[in-house]
C-alpha cells in the first residue's frame, strides 16, 4: 500500500501528461531523484477508487515530485475544474481496503474558497503525515486529509 493524493469532483476530470519525456536520474548513494525539474513534469491519472473515499463520482491522482511550480499548475487545474463544478475535493490518503471499526482513518477536514487557496496549501496537504498516531486508544489508525475547495 502507499500514499496517494487525488482530486475528486462530480464532473469528469481531465487527465494530464507532461508535454514531453523528461529524464529520471536516481543517485542510489544519496537517495536523490532528479526528474527534469520542469513545472509540467507531472501526471494526473484516472483514480478508479475514488468512491472508496468520497461520494464524488470522478477522481484523478497526482503522480508527481512536488515543487512550488507544479503546485501552481495544480492550483490552476482546480480553478479550471471549478468553472464547471461547484466544489472540488483534494485528498491525501493511504490506499487501503475495507476498514474495521477500530482502524478507520481519522479524516482531518479543511475548507477553502478558490481565491484563498495557494500552491503552499497544496504542497502542505501532499506532505501531511499519514502515520502520525492521532488516536492513543487506536494508534494504528492513519490520518487522511481532505481539503474541500469551492468556487
Amino acid at each position: 500500500m502507499s500514499v496517494c493524493t487525488f482530486i475528486a469532483a462530480n464532473v469528469p476530470l481531465p487527465t494530464v501528461v507532461p508535454a514531453r519525456e523528461y529524464p529520471v536520474e536516481i543517485n542510489v548513494d544519496t537517495g536523490e531523484i532528479f526528474d527534469g525539474g520542469a513545472d509540467d513534469n507531472f501526471y494526473l491519472q484516472e483514480f478508479g477508487d475514488v468512491s472508496d473515499y468520497t461520494d464524488k463520482k470522478y477522481g484523478v491522482w497526482l503522480d508527481w515530485n512536488p515543487t512550488p511550480g507544479r503546485a501552481e499548475r495544480i492550483l490552476r487545474y482546480i480553478q479550471d475544474v471549478l468553472q464547471v463544478a461547484g466544489e472540488v475535493e483534494l485528498w491525501h490518503v493511504w490506499l487501503l481496503g475495507y476498514h474495521e471499526f477500530e482502524d478507520r482513518p481519522v479524516v482531518k477536514k479543511r475548507a477553502a474558497v478558490i481565491g484563498e487557496l495557494t500552491a503552499g496549501d497544496i504542497l502542505e496537504l501532499d506532505d501531511a503525515e499519514i502515520w502520525n498516531h492521532p488516536d492513543r486508544q487506536y494508534p494504528e489508525r492513519p490520518s487522511f486529509y481532505l481539503l474541500t475547495v469551492k468556487a
